[in-house]
């Protein structure tokens, strides 16, 4: 694959990417299952490998003599000493105790408590003695890449870029580039994992047009649409479920597993026994790619052997409804690309768990066709990447563009709860959006700002990022301070939000840096309620802000009355007041239309009460002046 390419890919603000430095540079694959470091050398991307090969199994053990073990070691520690060995860490990246994946029956880990357990999720080992975080375990594989690449390459390096999942939120993205500083990795980007394998498919085949990259590893699932031209690398669609893959299909066929040797789903919670099922479901998925049957034997305790059969139709009618879940995102990447299946040019396999023949008929029924693997569906992240990764420190140049998408909107919340999206799902990254607000209360001295991530109209159907204040806003009339609110999404994925008060210089701003992740199936849900719930969202939107508008007025005129009531003609208040009951009445209902018909019928009772207060401001205001300069003003 020749590499004579530069990723012109902007930070907001700034005209291209940044160059970290010209020198050795290498993409990491921070897999669920397996990691891998790739490098570019002699103008080809090639895996680094040790004697077990490129793929380094993503387990970290916690010896009692104070030591780390990584890799393909640490895996054949996991039976005997499983709560001190921790596997698929991935998916308690950027996440909580209190999260699905935290709070599994079967597992194999003990979680500690107290510290800040109640935002991260922190693995008791060596018997209570330590607590380590997802971040710290990542840390330990990066940093076995690292020396790995060192080695090869002969001395430091000067950057990495990093490869996260399309769906991974800013908790989760922020939790990686955070494990690559504790590795002593300079992160140079964080690259989307089916932006990675489409860059490395596109330059490796020279290939062009709009692709499908389906993205299944061993804890998340991706599906990106791309359209490759002249080039340029176009994130057109991303859709998928952050914690879906392999390991799912490991527990699903673990609990079909215990149910043969008669035991429940949580292996009575034996750990050791919960790592030996577990271990014993990977092995046999994996032979049962290839095999039509498999024999299983699993250590249930001292001398204690059961053996058991395993065939491939078993093994699809037990993860079939874990497979179903890849579809439904698929086509709704499909939907949001305004494509039809039939106008793709391929679809790229990506992921060990795409080598599973029910997932391969999967995809050629939602695709229509047979899928693309002539390139190792393990290795080709890594590949994209290390190009990625090469292309950044300068080592080579062309005009190559790469553009990815945020993959749920962000906005802010409204008074009466009302999602207000300032920038949209798929919109392509980096990217900004600035919007001005201003004060719905007199004398208001501040603002607090909610930020929020989702579909729905309404905040209580998204998912809230962080909160905000800026104060120190002197007091004004309603609606007389401008709030200017700037989002800005930064080639990473990351969100920075800031604040600036306009008549006052007064400024605030935040990283937006959740404590953990989306749940299981959240990303899914807030898409999914988003289309079934459209219509109903847009009316529940409308009266919230038919609500709010009528409050506002209310509170106006009532104030009106009580100041300038010697203005009022004969009947006027009677009718002033009739139409405020009758905006009352309505506001408590269900129909916005009838608040917002409520709303006029009210200003146009006032309007010329209204029309009276206005002039005597304007007569008060102009009492005492030249008549002279007065016009002379309004000349100009």
């Amino acid at each position: 694959m020749p590499v004579e390419a530069l990723f012109d890919i902007s930070e907001p603000g700034e005209a291209q990417a940044k160059e970290v430095c010209k020198g050795r540079a290498v993409g990491i694959d921070l897999g669920t299952t397996n990691s891998l470091v790739a490098v570019v050398q002699a103008g080809q991307p090639t895996c680094l490998r040790d004697e077990h090969g490129s793929l380094l199994p993503s387990v970290v053990h916690y010896a009692t003599d104070g030591g780390v073990v990584v890799g393909q070691e640490a895996r054949g520690l996991a039976a005997q000493a499983p709560q001190d060995t921790i596997a698929s860490v991935k998916r308690f990246m950027g996440r909580g105790p209190r999260d699905a994946e935290a709070t599994r029956r079967l597992t194999p880990y003990q979680f500690a408590p107290g510290g800040d357990s109640e935002s991260v999720v922190r693995f008791s080992v060596l018997g209570g003695q330590r607590a380590v975080t997802p971040v710290e375990v990542s840390a330990e594989i990066l940093r076995v890449l690292k020396t790995r690449a060192e080695v090869a390459l002969g001395g430091e390096l000067d950057g990495a870029v990093i490869t996260v999942p399309a769906y991974f939120d800013d908790g989760q993205r922020q939790a990686t580039r955070d494990a690559g500083r504790l590795a002593g990795l300079e992160v140079m980007r964080l690259l989307n994992e089916p932006t990675a394998a489409a860059l490395a498919y596109g330059l490796d085949k020279q290939a062009e047009g709009t692709f499908a990259v389906f993205d299944l590893g061993g804890g998340t699932f991706d599906i990106s649409i791309l359209k490759l031209e002249g080039g340029v690398f176009e994130v057109k669609s991303t859709g998928g479920d952050s914690a879906l893959g392999g390991d799912d299909f490991d527990r699903a066929v673990a609990a079909h597993l215990l149910r043969q040797m008669r035991l429940p789903e949580d292996a009575a919670g034996d750990r050791y026994l919960t790592r030996r099922v577990l271990d014993a479901a990977r092995d046999a998925k994996e032979a049962l790619t290839k095999l039509s049957a498999t024999e299983v034997v699993i250590e249930r305790g001292p001398g204690d052997i059961w053996r058991g059969t395993l065939t491939r139709d078993e093994l699809d009618h037990v993860v079939k409804p874990v497979v179903d879940r890849c579809e439904p995102p698929a086509r709704r990447a499909l939907r949001d690309a305004s494509l039809e299946a039939k106008q793709l040019s391929g679809v790229i396999l990506v992921g060990g768990a795409t080598r599973m023949p029910i997932v391969r008929r999967l995809v050629a029924s939602v695709f229509g066709r047979e899928p693309l693997a002539d390139i190792d569906p393990d290795e080709v992240v890594a590949l994209g990447a290390a190009v990625q990764a090469d292309l950044l420190a300068g080592n080579a140049r062309k005009d190559v563009v790469l553009m990815d998408v945020v993959p749920l909107s962000l906005g802010l919340e409204m008074m009466g709860g009302v999602a207000e999206k300032l920038i949209h799902r798929n919109t392509t990254v980096p990217c900004g959006a600035v919007q001005t607000f201003t004060t719905y209360a007199d004398n208001q001295t501040g603002f607090d700002l909610h930020v929020v991530q989702g579909e729905r109209e309404l905040v209580a159907d998204c998912r809230s990022l962080a909160r905000f204040k800026l104060t120190g806003v002197p007091p004004m009339p309603a609606g007389m301070a401008r709030l200017q609110v700037t989002f800005l999404v930064d080639a990473d994925g990351l969100l920075s939000v800031s604040a600036h008060e306009q008549t006052t210089g007064k400024e605030s701003s935040i990283r937006v840096k959740p404590s953990y992740g989306l749940t299981d199936d959240e990303v899914e849900r807030m898409i999914r309620d988003s289309f079934a719930h459209a219509e109903q969202d847009v009316g529940e939107r409308l009266l919230v802000v038919e609500r709010v508008e009528a409050d506002r007025i209310l509170r106006a005129t009532r104030a009106a009355l009580a100041a300038s009531a010697d203005l009022l003609v004969e009947g006027e208040r009677a009718a002033i007041e009739a139409a405020m009951g009758a905006l009352e009445e309505v506001k408590a209902g269900r129909d916005h239309l009838a608040v917002r018909a409520a709303i006029q019928a009210l200003d146009a009772a006032s309007k010329d009460f209204a029309t009276r207060r206005m002039n005597q401001a304007l007569a008060q205001g102009l009492r005492g002046q030249d008549i002279g300069a007065v016009e002379s003003k309004v000349g100009k």
